[in-house]
């Protein structure tokens, strides 16, 4: 069976999502996360954009040591050189570097006529195999790409020592049919095609993102690459949980291989979702909640007497344990920190007593405490630092009635370590408690987005808020939990708002001049 490399661009492309923006602790999170996975090629960012990238990346590549990290660049000798200084200390390090090739491209962005073009990908995959084991080349836009320009400069970009050809459908426009005869062409008319690897990079715009990977998968393309859960620019990437079990399921008709270690998507989606605070919806294949749930009486009927009746996917495949009680009040801290392990988190002494904490005063309140719960506690713990200044919530109150003003009364600890307290009222009770924030806060905001959703099931279930906004104009955005819906909104409120204390850059959202792959 053929082999298939997975090379995941979660944490650039995916990053590139409106309203995303994952600091470094987190990116780190994700990135051992998706370690664990089994991805070949993890695409830790664009060191060239910002100084905050640039960090990220950096501390991917020194910790990360069983998965080859690599950054992306334009055909630009600072771009090149900048990703070297944040990956030279990786242990497989490699270069992506883009350049794009459709006529609408090269005329209008680039303002370049095709010789020109040719030769600036020639020269710059030269420049980065100086210091670079391995250079991974895109054609930006290839789908839109003359296919015989193409050839042109594919043999170019490998004579120069591209090691990877990737062949990007960078505005989701191509279907499967298309696509893969790009691919059988190239792999036919490029004279040292088979001295490289060839790498499908799908968006979703016209929602064929994965047909028309594995459409390249059947052409000859031996990488494929997409984020978790389908994030990325617009509508998304290829999701790469989707794509690996559909390889898996179907092997009678596609004989492919993968190194994906397929139980951990579901703890890898949960992860993701939870710290870009983009929502997984119900019926998104594989990873959504109701992927293995059955309302009809018929599927009920045929599931309970055979599960492939109607399930052709089990959830133990993909992680989803079938059954999620795990923990108690008399649970000690040595069955917690057993359990923090299982869970694939490793916490330092300190943060495993500040996880353990929180347990505790979970179980205080709550009867039953699921693996959905812990994996919550887990990520905020992980993921929070103190090393930025912040508001912090001293205490709240709403006061709502039916035939009264809702009315909000929060105390604030400032950055400076003031008290701040101040009353404002609202339509609702969670405008309310958000006039009051906005009151007392003094940066220039707006919300833009605020989202509620229930951790695991029944009335004393942790409620998760998620908000995004902007902060003087810098967007962000916040997540928290409690068992309290307006505790949690809070928490969101001010998460966000500490958040663009510690963003990467002002001009993250404006900078990319271009929209890569």
């Amino acid at each position: 069976m053929a082999h298939v490399n997975i090379f995941d661009t979660t944490l650039r492309d995916g990053e590139q999502s409106p309203g995303v923006n994952l600091n470094q602790l987190e990116k780190l999170e994700i990135a051992k996360q998706l370690e664990r996975l089994g991805i070949d090629v993890m695409e830790a960012g664009f060191p060239a954009s910002s100084q905050g990238d640039f960090e990220g990346v950096r501390q991917i590549a020194r910790q990360i040591k069983n998965v080859s990290v690599t950054g992306l660049a334009r055909a630009k000798k600072s771009d090149i050189d900048t990703a070297w200084e944040a990956l030279k200390e990786g242990a497989d390090p490699r270069l992506h570097v883009f350049l794009a090739t459709s006529p609408i491209h090269m005329t209008y962005k680039l303002k370049k006529t095709p010789e020109q073009v040719i030769q600036l990908a020639e020269d710059m995959v030269k420049y980065s195999r100086q210091n670079f084991p391995k250079v991974e080349w895109s054609a930006e836009d290839a789908s839109r790409s003359d296919l015989d320009f193409l050839v042109k400069i594919i043999e170019k970009v490998i004579a120069a020592g591209a090691s990877v050809i990737n062949l990007p459908d960078t505005v989701g426009y191509t279907t499967p049919a298309e696509y893969g005869k790009m691919f059988k062409y190239i792999k036919e008319n490029v004279r040292n095609i088979d001295n490289v690897t060839l790498s499908a990079h799908c968006h979703d715009d016209l929602g064929m993102a994965v047909a028309n990977t594995i459409a390249a998968i059947e052409n000859g393309a031996t990488q494929v690459e997409g984020t978790i859960n389908g994030i990325g620019e617009r509508a998304g990437n290829a999701a790469l949980e989707e794509l690996a079990v559909a390889l898996a399921i179907r092997k009678d008709f596609y004989p492919y291989t993968t190194n994906l270690v397929l139980k951990e998507i579901k703890r890898t989606s949960d992860l993701v979702s939870n710290l870009t605070g983009m929502a997984v919806p119900r019926n998104k294949a594989v990873v959504g909640q109701n992927a293995f749930a059955h309302e009809s009486g018929i599927h009920q009927d045929g599931v309970l007497k055979n599960a492939s009746t109607y399930e052709i996917i089990t959830p133990e495949l993909v992680g989803v344990p079938s059954n999620n009680l795990v923990m108690g009040k008399h649970s000690g801290k040595h069955a917690f920190s057993d359990k923090v392990k299982q869970l694939g988190y490793e916490l330092s002494e300190d943060k495993l007593k500040e996880a353990f904490t929180a347990f505790k005063q979970l179980t205080d309140r709550k009867k039953e405490v699921t693996d959905d719960d812990l994996f919550t506690i887990l990520t905020e713990v992980q993921t929070h630092s103190d090393d930025v200044k912040k508001y912090k919530l001293d205490a709240f109150q709403v006061q709502y009635g039916s035939s009264n003003l809702p009315t909000a009364t929060v105390a604030l600890i400032a950055p400076d370590g003031t008290k701040v307290e101040t009353a404002a009222t609202g339509q609702g009770s969670v405008e309310a408690l958000y006039n009051t924030l906005d009151n007392i806060i003094e940066e220039t905001i707006h919300l833009t987005d605020y989202h509620l959703s229930s951790i695991g099931r029944g009335r004393d279930a942790l409620a998760q808020a998620n908000v995004k906004m902007t902060v003087n104009g810098i967007s962000v955005s916040g997540r928290g939990s409690s068992q309290d819906v307006l505790e949690a909104s809070a928490k969101a409120f001010i998460n966000a708002v500490n958040r663009a204390f510690y963003h990467r850059d002002p001009i993250k959202d404006k900078m990319v001049q271009a929209q890569p792959n």
